[in-house]
């Protein structure tokens, strides 16, 4: 979750009209911004060239922007995915207009929240609090946070679902394959069918709180009592089908870290703590954090404790996976390329038959992305142009069809929650020591 900044409240559009609409108009205004000429050239893939990029007007981006804010759910996570760093699909100005989506959906207005809190606590449910922020602290695609407090004294954050998120899902990822079929986005012959499957199953994880509820218990009692790390507990007496009451947690997102009040030290600690974290999700625990949200992380600097949020996105992750990636990062790490071409082949991303070109063009790929792990030492990402020539070299094999293939649908989000690491670190330019931290975990001696 994160701050919803000063977004208008409007209500979220539940009916599957009213949301089809939305889509509608925000699409509308995609095509209106883009113009036919862009259109054409969005649309002209049966040939295999490659996609164009969305040169979109600021005004038009900011309408396109507001119109998935005030739909929230699946679409807004589309546009989410759109505005993350490092993507080429639109222009920066666009893409930085759309960077809102990340920090913030428009909240409730106080009438849909009051129906909200009646249905699920019933009438009176004001007499179990002492106080409540009408104004959430948070608000994301799926729902908005508020503080509390108990007539007992307990400190809570209430995490209350938009109504009809859930039921919305699956003809938002329908609309959404729709579009981008429309527009051709991908290259021709990527087959986009299991990764919308995976994302609608994600957000139906994501709006099941019960699920979550289970999640947050076994992820805080994997965390145990780490004095650098806090997990909120859930209250069951105020938990329901739609809220999730838990402790609030003091802090902000650790990516403000990064302005002159935290020495370079607290963001080396941090990322450090956060990427160690990582990879125990992985190797120890078996259960993944996946969304790579900056904000469901919470640095107190009083404290010096991490507060970890948002269980939504936690993913079991099978052993076989698990072996996988050990098998991959032992292979990286010595620079076995034979073996780094048998893990990829079972992640996915290539064939047995795959051209031994492309399999060198894949294998030089990863090696470089691997390079913080076989560096000596703390490795400075700051200092670091390593996310610059790992994305545009990705970008241009991608975009040459190079890569046809689709990982393996239920490691997807593996990847983000790896991206996400990485993304944090160059982010707060941190200097972290990954080869010290994982050689443990495949098997190696301690550089």
């Amino acid at each position: 979750m994160s701050d919803h900044g000063k977004r208008r409240s409007n209500p979220v559009p539940s009916s599957r009209f009213g949301r089809l609409w939305h889509l509608g108009m925000a699409s509308g205004t995609l095509a209106a911004g883009i113009g036919f000429k862009g259109l054409t050239e969005l649309t002209r893939k049966s040939n295999g060239s490659r996609p164009a990029r969305i040169d979109l007007p600021g005004k038009h981006a900011q309408r396109f922007t507001n119109r998935l804010a005030r739909m929230r759910g699946a679409v807004m996570k589309m546009g989410q995915l759109m505005s993350m760093d490092g993507t080429d699909l639109l222009s920066e100005e666009a893409s930085e207009i759309m960077g809102a989506l990340r920090q913030g959906a428009e909240p409730m207005p106080l009438g849909q929240l009051s129906g909200v809190l009646n249905r699920e606590y019933g009438k009176g449910w004001e007499q179990q609090f002492k106080h409540m922020d009408l104004t959430p602290i948070a608000a994301a695609s799926i729902g908005q946070v508020h503080k509390a407090e108990t007539r007992d004294g307990r400190t809570l954050a209430l995490k209350i679902q938009f109504p009809g998120v859930r039921e919305s899902i699956d003809s938002d990822i329908n609309n959404l394959a729709f579009l981008f079929r429309q527009f051709r986005i991908m290259p021709a012959g990527v087959d986009l069918g299991p990764l919308f499957e995976e994302a609608r199953l994600q957000l139906h994880r994501e709006t099941d709180y019960q699920t979550e509820a289970e999640s947050l218990k076994a992820y805080g009692a994997m965390v145990g009592d780490d004095p650098n790390l806090f997990v909120p507990r859930l209250h069951d007496d105020l938990s329901t089908e739609n809220i999730l009451a838990m402790d609030f947690a003091p802090g902000e997102p650790v990516d403000r870290m990064i302005s002159g009040d935290y020495p370079r030290e607290d963001r080396d600690r941090v990322a450090t703590l956060l990427s160690r974290l990582g990879f125990r999700e992985l190797f120890d625990f078996g259960l993944v954090q996946t969304d790579p949200n900056f904000s469901n992380y919470l640095y107190d600097m009083e404290s010096g404790r991490v507060s970890l949020l948002d269980f939504g996105a936690a993913h079991r992750v099978q052993p076989r996976w698990v072996e996988v990636y050990r098998h991959l990062g032992q292979a990286a790490y010595s620079e076995d390329r034979e073996d780094m071409r048998r893990a990829c082949i079972e992640l996915g991303y290539l064939k047995e038959e795959s051209d031994p070109a492309d399999v060198n063009e894949m294998l030089d790929l990863l090696l470089l992305s691997g390079e913080p792990l076989r560096h000596e030492g703390p490795y400075d990402f700051g200092a670091s142009d390593l996310f610059e020539r790992v994305y545009y070299r990705g970008k241009d094999l991608f975009l040459d069809e190079r890569f046809r293939h689709m990982p393996e649908p239920a490691t997807l989000f593996l990847h983000r929650k790896f991206m996400g690491m990485f993304l944090l670190c160059r982010k707060l330019r941190a200097r972290v020591d990954i080869g010290r931290m994982m050689t443990p975990y495949l098997g190696l001696e301690t550089p």
